[in-house]
């Protein structure tokens, strides 16, 4: 069977109550209270996204995250009510692609949901310029959905080239945040803690200087800018 959303949360009555909510809204979704849970209905059922708390009583959000990545790329999103930039950007970097603070509101959250998952189920981004994009060192096919720096591949999650994608296809303009959350992630409400992670992996793997950018750069106040002909 097929579910647009699995809650995994050891809050059983939170849990609950948010999977109710989605099914009123034509959200397919169910829940589960352990990592052992999720391991089980994952083996048994189709689930295009996870709601995924990192306190599950003996057992880690993040373990459990890490082990689902190496057999799927489906959209994690964090929901905890750990609040620290450093539990944000751990979740980030292992995988999540988004986090959520607890006590959320059911409206909102569910917003998010069906954005992401609207963004999922779209088409690959559109082909233009004969399917190749330059900007200075930055190469990107979009016909086969690699970049390259200086001709060499570079390794990118999905989010990572579609960002740099849409960077290199707005080169040489200031790009406000929120274009980016909606160009991007096609959420309005993704936040800037998931924008500067990705921002930072982008840079790790295309500047020569990670800490002093040349290609991607902050315009403070306003977004980004990537700078290349």
């Amino acid at each position: 069977m097929k579910f647009d959303c699995l809650i995994v949360d050891d809050e059983m009555e939170l849990a609950e109550t948010t999977c109710e909510y989605f099914n009123l809204f034509d959200v397919h979704t169910a829940f589960v209270t352990s990592a052992e849970a999720c391991r089980e209905f994952l083996r048994e059922h189709e689930v295009s996204l996870l709601l995924l708390d990192i306190n599950l009583g003996g057992t880690s959000g993040f373990q459990l995250c890490k082990e689902l990545r190496l057999t799927t790329s489906i959209p994690i999103l964090f929901i905890s009510a750990r609040s620290s930039e450093d539990d944000v950007l751990i979740a980030l970097d292992i995988g999540g692609d988004d986090y959520i603070h607890k006590p959320y509101t059911l409206r909102v959250l569910l917003a998010k949901v069906k954005a992401v998952l609207k963004r999922w189920s779209n088409e690959p981004i559109p082909e233009e310029d004969g399917g190749l994009l330059q900007a200075g060192p930055v190469q990107i096919d979009t016909k086969l959905r690699r970049a390259t720096l200086n001709g060499e591949p570079l390794k990118l999650k999905t989010m990572e080239y579609k960002l740099l994608h849409y960077l290199v296809q707005h080169k040489n303009r200031v790009i406000p945040k929120e274009e980016l959350f909606s160009g991007v992630w096609g959420d309005i409400f993704a936040g800037d803690g998931t924008l500067n992670v990705h921002i930072r992996h982008l840079r790790e793997k295309i500047e020569v200087s990670p800490k002093e950018p040349q290609l991607i750069c902050t315009v403070w106040g306003i977004g980004y800018a990537f700078e290349g002909e």
